[in-house]
Parts: structure tokens; sequence; C-alpha cells
């Protein structure tokens, strides 16, 4: 119980290197963020269920996972803005919506997974299905997600 704080303050100051980062990115090179973030988030969830149980590995997962998401997630809302620069106010409503309902989904289905055969690592396993999921579902809107530089990707 120690270390649910510090575990906590790691992830916030991931979560604001990583806004920070897709601040300076996401305008100039958002295919960059898209094409190594999404990879490297399904990396890292699978990473932190099979090292959960070593504290080092644990809680550098946690920072780095919280840098990635809020990477990715703010690089995506960008790029919902600039595809729909015609209807500002639109795009901005659905940026949002979107955000708000994998932030309540993703919970409640990782919460549902504790009393399954996975036990507390449910919740690890089910973040990594829903990036691969993610992953498979955005690579044939690559394009339009990397702001069409899809090929450009890690140049």
């Amino acid at each position: 119980d120690l270390w649910i704080p510090a575990a906590l303050v790691l992830f916030g100051a991931g979560s604001f290197l990583g806004v920070t980062l897709a601040g300076r990115l996401s305008d100039r090179r958002p295919h960059l963020v898209v094409a190594v973030g999404g990879p490297s988030a399904l990396i890292g969830w699978s990473a932190l269920a099979l090292l959960a149980d070593r504290p080092p590995a644990l809680l550098a997962l946690v920072f780095v996972l919280g840098a990635l998401s809020f990477a990715l997630g703010g690089t995506l809302i960008t790029r919902v803005l600039y595809e729909a620069a015609g209807a500002p106010t639109m795009a901005g409503s659905y940026a949002t919506a979107a955000l708000n309902a994998g932030a309540a989904v993703g919970p409640l289905a990782a919460g549902a997974t504790l009393g399954g055969p996975a036990g507390e690592l449910g919740p690890l396993w089910t973040s990594a299905f829903l990036v691969l999921v993610t992953l498979l579902v955005a690579y044939p809107l690559r394009a339009a997600l990397t702001g069409g530089r899809a090929d450009e990707a890690l140049r």
C-alpha cells in the first residue's frame, strides 16, 4: 500500500511529460507519435502485466505508460481537430466525446476482469488487448491519423 501514492505520482509525472511531448510534436510530426507510441503502448501494457510483481519494473512502466497514453491521446485529438477544421465545434465535441467514452469504457472493461482467471492482472491484459484492437482498427485509417504521411512514419 505504501507504493500506491508513488505509482500515482509517477503516472502523473509521465502524463505531464506525454502532454508536453504531444504539444511539441503533434502539429509537426503526428505520424511519429502514432507510429511509435501505439505499438509501444501495446508492448508496455503487456510488459507491465508480465512484470507487475517486480517493483522497479512496475514503477518505471507506470511512468512510461502515463507518458505514452497522454502523448497518444493528445495527438489523436489534434488529428481530429485538423481533419474537421471546417466544423471546429463538432470536431471538438467528437474528440472530447471519444476521449470520454474511452475513459469510461476502458476502466469498466478492465474492472470486469478482476474476478476472471487473470485476477489482479486482468486490467493490465485488458489494456493491452484494447490497445491491440485500437491498432487493428486504426491501421487502415493511418493516413488520416498521421496527417497523410503514413509511409513516412519512421523518417
